[in-house]
C-alpha cells in the first residue's frame, strides 16, 4: 500500500498505521494480523480454515511498517499481542477468542453479518498473501 509516509527515524506514522488498519479493516470481513511464527496466530488461522472462510493476512513481521503497525493495533485494540483479527470491522480478539468464539457457535454467525463493502478487496498487503474473496 503506498499510502504510507516515512518518518525521520524510518518508521511510520501513527497516522499513517491507524488509517492503514482502519482501511483493511473496512474493506474486508476478516483481517488477521499476524506474524509467520506465531502458535497463537496459526491457530486463529486454522479455525477460518476449518469453517472455509477467506480471510485477509498482514504478516507484521514481513511487513515494512509491521513495528508500528502493531503498536498501532495495541492502541486501537488494548492489546499489543498477535494475532489481532477484526470481523465485520470489529476486533474480536486473538487466537484464543478466535477459537472459542467458534467452539460456542459465535464466530460464523459474525462472518454471515459481514457488510457487503467488506466483500473482498483486491488491495495489495506486500505480505505476500493473496488477496481474498468472499462468497458469504
Amino acid at each position: 500500500m503506498g499510502n504510507f509516509t516515512s518518518s525521520p527515524s524510518g518508521s511510520f506514522s501513527n497516522t499513517a498505521s491507524a488509517s492503514f488498519v482502519q482501511e483493511v479493516v473496512s474493506r474486508n470481513c476478516i483481517v488477521i494480523f499476524s506474524k509467520t511464527t506465531c502458535p497463537s496466530c496459526r491457530l486463529a488461522k486454522n479455525v477460518f480454515n476449518e469453517i472455509g472462510t477467506p480471510y485477509k493476512v498482514i504478516e507484521l513481521d514481513q511487513h515494512e511498517g509491521g513495528k508500528q503497525l502493531q503498536d498501532t493495533l495495541g492502541e486501537m485494540t488494548g492489546a499489543k499481542t498477535v494475532p489481532r483479527v477484526f470481523v465485520n470491522g470489529t476486533c474480536i480478539g486473538g487466537g484464543s477468542e478466535t477459537k472459542e468464539l467458534h467452539q460456542r457457535g459465535k464466530l460464523l454467525p459474525l462472518v454471515e453479518q459481514c457488510a457487503p463493502c467488506c466483500e473482498g478487496s483486491g488491495m495489495d498487503d506486500s505480505s505476500g498473501a493473496q488477496p481474498a474473496s468472499y462468497n458469504l
